[in-house]
């Protein structure tokens, strides 16, 4: 039985989308463990977005520095030793924390992953983690992630843009260029031409198509959103379109209308991003994947627009699933 003077450690140092998917998992911990402080172990930066997570009590970081950087790993030792955690549960089942479990706190309890068949998909990881360990799962299923998003009608304001808006993520981590769809160019054409304002998140990693984009790129005026802004965005979107990556994740937890773009390099079943009505179009290869089928996809799912539609060939070649 939970008791109060519990403390746990949860490890989860990401990546962003699997974090943000994450949290109906942790709100199944903190309904299970009510009156215990619950502490997170992630990423330096992740700390400033899961402060504000109303299921954890304090954040510790972890960089995760190579063998060598051994002054930083006596570091982190001395400060897991040091707060005496009662349970750890391992969200993360890595290598790296099956290191942590062996060599920093061995003495420790452990709520991680058991060995055999690899699950399905990391949140079924998760979830058969806490069925392992007796946590009832009510909101594992179905995070949500409004804690998120601030109110940004000032900015939207401000930027003249209309609503209903379709917000589009043509970009993703710069690691994983075979991840973008390429025609979001002609997709915000098409939109915008169908009477719909087209807001377009750009990452770091995408900052290059700001000149080149129809419709709005904030960050041109505004600069990089912070995590609070992003989800905002989504939020008051009307529909989002987007690739394989974090930011789409956030709209499917948000509990927004969308559709994620896969191509063969990804798993839909996976990436567990379907959810209410946040879809996922898987095509074999991406370059193939038309803007008329896109639309054909959207369309029919879209609020009246502000001004009257024109109808474009549709050519419906894959499934929404």
């Amino acid at each position: 039985m939970p008791k109060p003077t519990d403390k746990i450690l949860v490890i989860k140092h990401g990546a962003f989308g699997d974090l943000i998917q994450a949290d109906g998992v942790l709100r199944d911990i903190r309904n299970h463990y009510p009156q215990a402080e619950i502490v997170l172990l992630t990423s330096p930066e992740f700390e400033s977005l899961m402060h504000r997570c109303p299921h954890i009590d304090r954040i510790l970081t972890d960089s995760r520095s190579p063998a060598w950087q051994l002054t930083k790993h006596i570091a982190l030792s001395k400060t897991l030793k040091h707060e005496l955690f009662t349970q750890i549960i391992d969200l993360q089942n890595s290598d790296r924390t099956r290191l942590y479990r062996r060599y920093i706190l061995p003495k420790s309890q452990w709520i991680a992953r058991l060995s055999g068949l690899e699950p399905e998909s990391g949140l079924k990881g998760q979830l058969a983690l806490l069925k392992q360990a007796d946590i009832p799962i009510h909101h594992a299923y179905s995070p949500n992630v409004s804690w998120m998003a601030d109110n940004i009608s000032f900015l939207l304001k401000r930027h003249r843009v209309q609503s209903p808006y379709i917000a589009l993520i043509p970009g993703c981590s710069a690691s994983h260029p075979e991840k973008r769809w390429p025609f979001y160019k002609e997709l915000a054409t098409a939109l915008l031409k169908h009477g719909f304002d087209v807001v377009n998140i750009l990452g770091p990693d995408e900052l290059e198509m700001a000149d080149h984009m129809p419709g709005h790129c904030l960050t041109k005026q505004h600069g990089l959103f912070s995590w609070f802004e992003l989800a905002g965005i989504l939020n008051q979107a009307s529909f989002v379109i987007g690739n394989d990556t974090g930011p789409s994740h956030v709209a499917s937890c948000l509990g927004k209308q969308g559709l994620a773009l896969f191509g063969a390099h990804s798993s839909v079943t996976r990436a567990e991003i379907r959810r209410g009505d946040f879809r996922a179009l898987k095509a074999n290869d991406l370059s193939q994947l038309s803007v008329e089928t896109v639309l054909a996809a959207v369309l029919p799912k879209l609020p009246t627009p502000t001004q009257p539609p024109t109808t474009l060939k549709r050519r419906p070649n894959y499934s929404v699933r």
